[in-house]
């Protein structure tokens, strides 16, 4: 039983990765990096459409990762959770580290086949 407990408490776990596995999301938050921004500034710095842009932001913002500020005529959003960074950082900083020891293999690799 203690395993069907363990697992269901990993699907919320799931689910926030889940969000985060969308390149268009993580676009929003990293223009979102600097600050608060309405719709249409996210639009022109993603490249992002009105209807596109709209949907992730709700799911974003349904999630908690997103807030949402109404300002006049214009709805600003910003991150709600700032962890996130550190999260994108972590995975980033990992990759780029196996792209480098990648390098690195497909370097000695060469140096194996080349002639002398």
């Amino acid at each position: 039983m203690q395993n069907t407990a363990s697992s269901s408490a990993l699907i919320p776990v799931a689910e926030y990765f889940k969000l985060l596995s969308e390149v268009s999301r993580l676009q929003i938050l990293n223009c979102l990096r600097s600050g608060a921004m309405n719709v249409t500034e996210i639009s022109e710095a993603t490249g992002l459409g009105q209807a596109n842009l709209s949907k992730h932001l709700k799911i974003l913002t349904q999630a908690g990762i997103l807030s949402r500020q109404p300002v006049g005529v214009s709805v600003y959003y910003e991150i709600n959770d700032p962890l996130i960074f550190e999260l994108c950082e972590l995975v980033c900083d990992r990759l780029s580290d196996r792209i480098q020891q990648q390098a690195e293999e497909i370097k000695q690799l060469k140096t194996l086949h080349s002639p002398h």
